[in-house]
């Protein structure tokens, strides 16, 4: 409940997290069939990095400041939503974007302040999106399965409280279970291996299936007091994940990579279908 992401907002590690949601959710709209998503820990939707927050730590630097106006191919729909949407948008406001008419999105934040910041945006009005004050692990078994029997579910939490890859294993295994169809995409931060390496091996050990992790590193993940890293754990991907997701990877590490020991990006099968 301390953890604000203002001071964070439009870092590498947001660019990397966004860039394979935006792919997501066209992934989703390939298909006529309405979708639905559910974004477990929303924030506040939309961020200024010329706020005193982001001021403060200055990551969007060596973030989506490199990336605004880059042209590569890989990362155009991204930014090309990035620069439509003004500010920096977080998760909401991408949802948002790409819902199409019959689409409908849950959009969860516990924090009384950041809850509030997000009925604020003027997407929150819009009839097909909802926000919720309440615990984005309950809202798992609150909100799946959803009626149109397709979608998404993003977790992405601060990891500001101890056991909370366990909680994202939890509730990566009853989302599935509740909604064997969905898509899910959730976030962890790679300060350490220990910890994902866990992650890892317990995806793998089942009874999840059809799971991928994407990693994007900036440098050897050996220090637990840094964040040198991230990753997405994708169950039930889209059709071409793994074969349209590297060049999105690529060209994010081609130009936010610090050049240090250690950095790399990959995407790796952790369970077959």
């Amino acid at each position: 409940m301390n953890y604000r992401h203002a001071y964070h907002a439009g870092n590498a590690a947001d660019c990397f997290k966004h860039a394979v949601l935006v792919w997501v959710l066209r992934a989703l709209a390939r298909k006529d069939k309405p979708f639905f998503v559910l974004d477990t820990h929303a924030g506040i939707g939309r961020y200024d990095l010329s706020g005193e927050e982001a001021q403060a730590t200055g990551e969007a630097q060596a973030g989506i400041v490199r990336l605004l106006y880059d042209d590569t191919a890989a990362l155009a729909d991204f930014l090309g939503l990035v620069r439509q949407l003004g500010l920096y948008p977080g998760s909401p406001a991408l949802i948002a974007a790409l819902l199409r008419p019959g689409d409908r999105a849950a959009l969860c934040e516990l924090h009384p302040e950041d809850w509030a910041a997000l009925r604020g945006q003027p997407f929150a009005r819009d009839p097909r999106i909802g926000v919720h004050r309440r615990d984005g692990y309950a809202a798992v078994g609150a909100f799946l399965p959803p009626p149109e029997r397709r979608g998404l579910t993003l977790i992405d939490p601060p990891y500001e409280q101890p056991g909370e890859y366990d909680r994202v294993l939890a509730a990566l295994r009853a989302g599935q279970a509740r909604f064997p169809g969905g898509t899910m995409l959730a976030w962890y931060p790679v300060k350490h291996r220990a910890p994902v390496r866990a992650l890892h091996d317990a995806l793998r050990a089942g009874p999840v299936r059809d799971v991928l992790a994407c990693e994007f590193l900036l440098r050897e993940p050996i220090d637990p007091a840094r964040l040198n890293g991230s990753g997405l754990v994708l169950v039930n991907p889209p059709y071409r994940a793994e074969a349209e997701l590297p060049p999105i990877l690529d060209a994010l590490l081609a130009r936010l990579g610090t050049g240090e020991p250690g950095q790399g990006a990959a995407l790796m099968r952790l369970a077959g279908e």
